[in-house]
């Protein structure tokens, strides 16, 4: 059973990111206006018509399918707790991006807590992350780990020190690729790995 909650969570992980991005990047296109230096991401959600669609649905669905890879990783890191805990995070920040498409920029500032939380426990979760992979001695992904973690922290660093971008669609974006990233190698190292030789 816990091999098989991994390998979903697993199959999860490599669609979720493709899925999310599609969805983003169609909703982009959808909206002929959108500036990726003047605009954040999330004003795609209350454009009329198929964007706001395309673009809300899209983060909900895909938050959705993150959250089973969520507990994939929680299987995975089951008998180290600060594993479980960066899993814990990680999930949270699954929800915070489920609301971030449930609840638009109408609404106010419920839309901006829940984005908040999405972009800080992100990184949060991957610096925990990366912690427990050290303690397991898988110290290359630990490595790895850590340094998206740090991309994905260091474009918001940026960004409000020195505003290299008069809106937030690029560090969003940045943020978000860079978790897509991390996702998606980790999604094939455990469908690569034998059930029988998973480590945890």
């Amino acid at each position: 059973m816990d091999s098989r909650i991994r390998k979903t969570g697993a199959m999860c992980g490599v669609i979720a990111p493709i899925f999310a991005f599609a969805c983003i990047l169609s909703a982009v296109t959808f909206w002929s206006q959108f500036s990726w230096a003047d605009n954040a991401l999330s004003d795609l959600g209350v454009q009329p018509g198929i964007t706001a669609i395309v673009f809300n649905v899209g983060l909900v669905v895909s938050g959705l399918l993150f959250l089973v890879f969520a507990a994939g990783l929680f299987m995975l890191m089951r008998r180290q707790v600060l594993g479980k805990v960066g899993a814990v995070i990680f999930a949270l920040s699954c929800i915070a991006l489920i609301g971030i498409g449930v609840f638009n920029e109408s609404y106010s500032p419920t839309h901006y807590q829940v984005s908040v939380a999405f972009f800080v426990l992100f990184p949060i979760s991957l610096f925990v992350l990366s912690a427990a992979l050290w303690r397991l001695r898988q110290r290359g992904f630990g490595v790895f780990t850590l340094g998206v973690a740090l991309v994905a922290a260091a474009v918001w660093v940026l960004e409000f020190t020195l505003h290299y971008v008069p809106n937030v669609a690029v560090p969003e974006f940045v943020s978000g690729l860079a978790g897509a990233v991390w996702m998606e190698t980790l999604s094939v190292r455990v469908l690569k790995t034998p059930p029988n030789s998973a480590k945890s």
